[in-house]
């Protein structure tokens, strides 16, 4: 159970408690109703809400008396007084489908004895977007959720007048901050702290501040663009601390003067996207709680492998930015304890050389591996395939040479995601008979040797969202297969190859949102295409015939378009003027004529490329309002008149 769960176990069982007993008092026979008083402040509350797509507040109507009964209301059995009010959104937020729109209304000042108000993932605000400090008076509340809504404006110091409050979460705004903190000192309660993506660059006595809150199990500061980390203190009060996330802020310090090294009961500890060099402090050694570890620097950042074999705890390890390492010295310290325990291993950029050692296959509850964009050289070993449960493995971007077989795949029935791209050395030889254990949607070969023949096993891995097989050595015919087994892919990288073959004439069903199928063979017309397309390249092939004149209008979204280098030949269709968000298009060096397409609503192109055409007329008098224009070239065509300016 993580920190969060845990508290909030802890909170419904204290309120339900609170609920359940009575002093010297009879328990009523049946629960109480709500006070008219509160009824006509929710009412109130209804009011100010403009937009409600998911109807969760039907059941609030005036001619319902008992509010208590309302969807996200709960109230007290035995006063029916209104102690409750859960109206988070479970979509993400601002989710137009389901989010509540509107303003805050000030009526909830009336539910005095309010202790939960759960308003997050809603596009609601106070007055003038900010967040509405009238809450503060609202003494008796434990929890407030107000994450992930469009709240703007100073967090209001009054916050430090709710003195019972348990749970404050204010994370993901779009423009809050705080220049002084000292308020949560009268928070003496407080057990969760989210001021995620809050600015508090200007508050350099953090660490002191929350040093106070003894009783603090979850402390996310995210994005808080906090600059300083280092303080010393005479008495660490966070001996409760769980959970501490510190992540995307502007950190430039040593690591070992960071505070947080002696918090010896946190379980979770995040600290990705930040500037701390230097040498790991041998007390990390002694964080043995540790479930989580999140570390990325763009600092030159150094760990003794011996430090993590005492952390036995790890389920996650996400290791990033570090100077360098030695894989199997790094492995093998993991392996003291934890080949059975840690589920996801990032290691990512972090200049790691050597072997992939056979040892990796001990660690059989892994379901993630990322190893990319390091060093790594030699032979992927068999034993890669002992991690049955491996669902993402990520090999890109190193050194790896040799082959990968049938029988370093045949155990991964979990995989779903296999990325190998650019390892020029490395070739995958499966057979054509091969059936694969696992149905792969995201696989990336880019610039591996895959060819000379299309690979057959792809055509079983029909829930492919993107492929990769850019500069992969492949000189034959796409299979017959091919666009069927794919359609339900996103991303198709097929250039760079000597691929032959022809685009389906069903294009228009798929669900391509990106297709590179430069420099190939690729014959025969453009057919319509794919409505959600926002990127096409399909220079450098033999493509013919006219484009046929609904042929753009399908793919409304598309913002890059590259047919340069083909044998296209007949009008420009109208239904290119359809393309109003496109910024990138070449249609260089074809058989292209007549007049372009008067697109009055193509503002945003940036690169207008149509030169060794036979397009003629008058320069495209559109052109004047395309505010970002960077490159234009209509040279060697038939144009006449003046650019316009």
């Amino acid at each position: 159970m993580d920190p969060t769960q845990k508290f909030l176990l802890f909170l419904l069982v204290g309120v339900a408690a609170t609920l359940s007993l009575a002093t010297n008092s009879p328990v009523p026979q049946w629960p109480a109703s709500c006070t008219p008083r509160e009824r006509e402040a929710l009412l109130a509350f209804k009011r100010g809400i403009t937009g409600d797509p998911a109807g969760r507040l039907t059941s609030w109507k005036r001619g319902s008396h008992d509010c208590c009964q309302w969807r996200g209301v709960r109230c007290s059995n035995l006063t029916g007084h209104v102690l409750e009010l859960h109206l988070r959104n479970n979509f993400p937020r601002y989710d137009e489908a389901t989010a509540l729109v509107g303003h805050i209304s000030t009526s909830l000042i009336s539910l005095e004895h309010l202790e939960h108000l759960d308003l997050s993932n809603n596009n609601l605000v106070g007055p003038a977007g900010r967040f509405p400090r009238f809450v503060s008076s609202l003494r008796n509340l434990i929890y407030i959720n107000f994450s992930g809504m469009p709240l703007t404006g100073m967090v209001p110091p009054q916050l430090g007048n709710i003195t019972k409050l348990q749970y404050l979460d204010l994370s993901h705004g779009i423009g809050m901050y705080s220049t002084d903190i000292q308020w949560l000192t009268n928070l003496p309660a407080l057990r969760y702290l989210g001021l995620s993506n809050v600015n508090l660059s200007r508050v350099s006595d953090w660490p002191r501040v929350v040093n106070m809150n003894s009783y603090l199990i979850v402390l996310d500061l995210s994005g808080c663009s906090l600059t300083s980390a280092s303080q010393s203190f005479s008495q660490l009060n966070l001996t409760r601390l769980e959970k501490l996330d510190l992540s995307y802020n502007n950190f430039n310090q040593p690591l070992a003067s960071c505070w947080f090294w002696n918090l010896t009961s946190l379980t979770y500890l995040d600290l990705i996207m930040n500037i701390l060099p230097g040498q790991f402090p041998d007390s990390l050694g002694d964080m043995k709680a540790l479930q989580v570890f999140r570390f990325s620097s763009n600092g030159h950042s150094i760990i003794m492998p011996n430090l993590l074999q005492n952390l036995c705890n790890l389920e996650i390890l996400d290791l990033g930015g570090l100077s360098s390492c030695n894989i199997t010295e790094l492995l093998d310290s993991l392996m003291h304890c934890l080949t059975k325990r840690i589920r996801k291993l990032y290691l990512w950029d972090n200049n790691i050389t050597g072997t992939l050692p056979t040892g990796v296959g001990k660690f059989t509850s892994l379901d993630t591996l990322d190893l990319s964009h390091n060093q790594l050289t030699g032979s992927v070993p068999y034993e890669i395939s002992m991690l049955t449960s491996l669902a993402k493995i990520d090999l890109s971007l190193n050194n790896l040479t040799g082959e990968i077989t049938e029988e370093h795949l045949a155990g991964l029935k979990s995989l779903k995601s296999l990325n190998l791209y650019y390892n020029p050395y490395l070739k995958i030889v499966l057979g054509d008979e091969w059936l694969p254990p696992f149905r792969l949607e995201v696989a990336r070969f880019g610039s591996c040797q895959l060819g000379p023949m299309f690979p057959s096993w792809l055509q079983w891995m029909v829930n492919i969202k993107e492929l990769d097989i850019w500069s992969t050595g492949i000189t034959d015919q796409l299979p017959h297969w091919f666009w069927t087994t794919f359609s339900k892919a996103t991303d198709l990288v097929i250039s760079s190859n000597n691929i032959s073959g022809s685009l389906p004439a069903n294009m228009e069903t798929m669900s391509l949102e990106r297709l590179y199928l430069g420099s190939n063979q690729i014959t025969g017309v453009i057919p319509i295409l794919p409505p959600n397309l926002t990127w096409l390249e399909i220079q450098n092939n033999m493509l013919s015939g006219s484009v046929a004149s609904k042929t753009f209008g399908s793919a409304p979204q598309l913002g890059f378009m590259d047919l340069s280098s083909n044998n296209i030949k007949g009008h420009i269709p109208g239904s290119i003027c359809e393309l109003q968000h496109l910024q990138y298009l070449n249609l260089a060096n074809n058989h292209l004529e007549g007049e372009f397409p008067q697109c009055i609503g193509m503002t945003e192109l940036q690169h207008f490329i149509l030169n060794n055409n036979s397009l003629s007329g008058k320069v495209p008098s559109f052109l004047k309002g395309c505010k970002q224009l960077k490159y234009l070239d209509l040279s060697q065509n038939k144009f006449h008149g003046r650019l316009p300016s």
